[in-house]
Formats: C-alpha cells, sequence, structure tokens
C-alpha cells in the first residue's frame, strides 16, 4: 500500500483488509488453475474504497483437481489482531456452473442472528462476499463453475482476541473489510489526522458547516444520495467527543452528523467514545427509549437479549423510538459543546444496516 496517514512528521502506512487477502488470493489460485500463469508472485484487484491495489502472494500450488494461493494479512501500520496471518483460498472445478464460496479451517461460523451474514454461515461479510464473485466472474468462463474455500490456518487462535465469540461466531475469525483498505489503528495519530481533515475541508469549502459520519456506512449513504456533497464528510469513527470539541475549538456553527444505530444509540446516552472496549451498554439504551415511547414490554426483554442493535430493532415495534434517539442524540451532542463554551447546532440521522434512514431530528433535511 502506498497511502499514508502523517502524525509528528511519521509516515504510518495504510493496510488491507481480510477480505482483501482473500480476494487477492483466490484470484492468483483461480488464474493458477485455468493455466493463465505458471506462477505469481503479486496480482492486483480493485476495491470498493475505489483504488487497485497490488498484493503479494506468499506461496501457491497446482494439482489436477486444484490450486491454492496464500497472503500474509497486511494491517498497515499500528495492525490488528489479523495481521500477520496466512490467508488461504483453495479454488476447484466444479461438475456444474455455480460459484460457491465458503468458509474453511480458520473462518467462523455464524450461530446467531443480527449480524450481516446468515445464521450456519461462514463469517464471510457481505463486501468481500461480493468482492470474491466478482473476481471469479471476471476469468471464469462461461459454463464452469468453482467452489472457493477461504481458510485461515491460525484464525480459531486469533479469534479468542476478538469480540467474534460473543457476536456468535464460532471457530476462527471473520472475513470483513467495508473498502477493502485499512486505516492506521493508533488512536492519537488517528484523532490528529481527523482533525486536520476537518480544519482543511473548513478552508476548502470556505464554510462553517461539517459534516461527521461514523463510518463507511455514512460514507456510502452520504455519496449515493448527496454526492455534492460527499467530499465534506469527515469520518469520525468512535471519537465523538474528540471531534465535537475539535468542531468548537474552529469554531463550527453547525454539524450533520450520521451514521448508524449501534454507535448513536450510546451517543443518546451520553457517551462520547463509542468503541465497544470503552463503552458497552447500547442494549440498556435502546430498550430504556424503546420503553418511553410504549414499547411492549416482552419486546423490551427481547431488546435486552438481542446480540446487536441490528437484531433488536428488528423487535421494535413502535418506531418513533428512532428519531428520539436521534433528537437526545442531538441533544447530548449540543450540551457537550456548551460545557466548551460554544454554542454549536447538531442536526443527527440514523441509518439503518441497509443505510436507509429509520431516524432523524427533525430539521436535518431543512437546510441540508
Amino acid at each position: 500500500m502506498e497511502n499514508y496517514v502523517y502524525f509528528n512528521g511519521r509516515k504510518l502506512r495504510y493496510g488491507y483488509t481480510t477480505g482483501s487477502s482473500a480476494t487477492a488470493a483466490t484470484k492468483a489460485a483461480l488464474l493458477l488453475l485455468l493455466g493463465k500463469v505458471e506462477k505469481i508472485e503479486a496480482v492486483e484487484i480493485d476495491v470498493p474504497a475505489g483504488q487497485r491495489i497490488k498484493i503479494g502472494i506468499k506461496s501457491f500450488e497446482k494439482t489436477k483437481d486444484y490450486a491454492t494461493a496464500t497472503v500474509v494479512k497486511d494491517g498497515g501500520d499500528d495492525p490488528d489482531v489479523t495481521h500477520g496471518l496466512e490467508i488461504v483460498s483453495k479454488v476447484s472445478f466444479r461438475k456444474d456452473d455455480k460459484i460457491n464460496i465458503f468458509g474453511g479451517k480458520g473462518v467462523g461460523k455464524v450461530t446467531k442472528v443480527g449480524l450481516p451474514v446468515e445464521v450456519g454461515k461462514s463469517a464471510i461479510n457481505p463486501t468481500p462476499m461480493k468482492m470474491l464473485i466478482n473476481i471469479v466472474e471476471e476469468f471464469l468462463p462461461n459454463g464452469k463453475g468453482v467452489d472457493v474455500e477461504i481458510s485461515v490456518p491460525l484464525g480459531e487462535e486469533a479469534a479468542k482476541k476478538t469480540m467474534n465469540g460473543k457476536l456468535g461466531i464460532i471457530g476462527g475469525i471473520s472475513i470483513l473489510g467495508t473498502m477493502g483498505i485499512v486505516r492506521p489503528m493508533s488512536e492519537e495519530s488517528w484523532k490528529a489526522s481527523l482533525a486536520i481533515e476537518l480544519k482543511q475541508n473548513l478552508t476548502y469549502f470556505n464554510t462553517k458547516t461539517a459534516i461527521f459520519l461514523f463510518g463507511n456506512r455514512g460514507k456510502m449513504f452520504l455519496s449515493k444520495e448527496f454526492p455534492k456533497r460527499a467530499k465534506e464528510g469527515v469520518v469520525i469513527s468512535n471519537f465523538v467527543g474528540y471531534m465535537f470539541d475539535k468542531a468548537c475549538e474552529f469554531e463550527v456553527k453547525k454539524v450533520y452528523f450520521i451514521g448508524e444505530l449501534g454507535k448513536f444509540v450510546k451517543v443518546a446516552g451520553g457517551i462520547f467514545h463509542t468503541h465497544s472496549r470503552v463503552s458497552d451498554a447500547k442494549m440498556e439504551i435502546l430498550a430504556a427509549n424503546a420503553l418511553l415511547v410504549g414499547e411492549k414490554l416482552e419486546n423490551i426483554y427481547k431488546i435486552l437479549e438481542s446480540n446487536t442493535t441490528e437484531e433488536a430493532s428488528g423487535y421494535i415495534e413502535k418506531k418513533e423510538v428512532f428519531n428520539l434517539l436521534a433528537e437526545k442524540a442531538k441533544q447530548k451532542c449540543e450540551e457537550h459543546c456548551r460545557k466548551n463554551g460554544w454554542d454549536l447546532e447538531v442536526e443527527t440521522l440514523i441509518l439503518s444496516a441497509e443505510k436507509k434512514v429509520i431516524g432523524q431530528s427533525k430539521d436535518f433535511f431543512k437546510d441540508f
């Protein structure tokens, strides 16, 4: 990866996701199986972030029945627990024309609802699955079918250092990545780079209005629904308090805040660092607010026992709770800024897992 974040004169290198690793390994194995190459050292793939990246192939093998290729996952600087894991793709022909992609050793199985993958399926998230399907369809001749098995030899051990078990993903890691690349994860350098990005946006667009996005879900929504404003969005991740502090420092007058339910629930409860290792009371906050709008008690119990907010939202009949949460999040952010001595207006928009609007502060679309 040739992309970097700069902090105190130090270049922090981007990496690539397990999804990109699996896609690169699959491309290499498929090219070997089809006889298009006899050996392969690296492949290039397109990632959802809009870039074309080159990923090295550690090893490969071809027999008459199948081909395999291995990529060492590179998380860049300040990597996560999957950094350095071998991601292996084994590709073999089928007797029909189907494309069958599944996880092998070290890739977890989904056992609970509320995740973007069906119960019983391998924990290969929708975006990586689409990347894998696209790369196979690009090279596979008409009338041919393949089995693609993605495995991670040390994945089960690595998964013990993640939240997979709590989420109901058993037996290994997940194949993840909505953008295909990994931004360096050092909190201080990351936060500093976000502050710089905000300052640059305010200067470039000559504005005192900012758009905060929790993550890629909000980024994709903004790009699709409001493409003319897409470049104004700053993905703030979990650093809500820090970024509102910076907004005050930079004398921002208004913030439009867009993102997923699971994060906004926490902000509605006055939590300003939303990473699960710092705060994990979202079900309690969601249940309390659902009760306030008259949700059935039996559904409140279901919410409290839910695995994810996506699952919990399926039990909610009183949909007005999402607008209530949006208004409370708006209120909490404005109060946070007033404590800094700065009067800042906030409007909030809550998205579902499908990137649909499910809740909003009442004036969000008034001037947006």
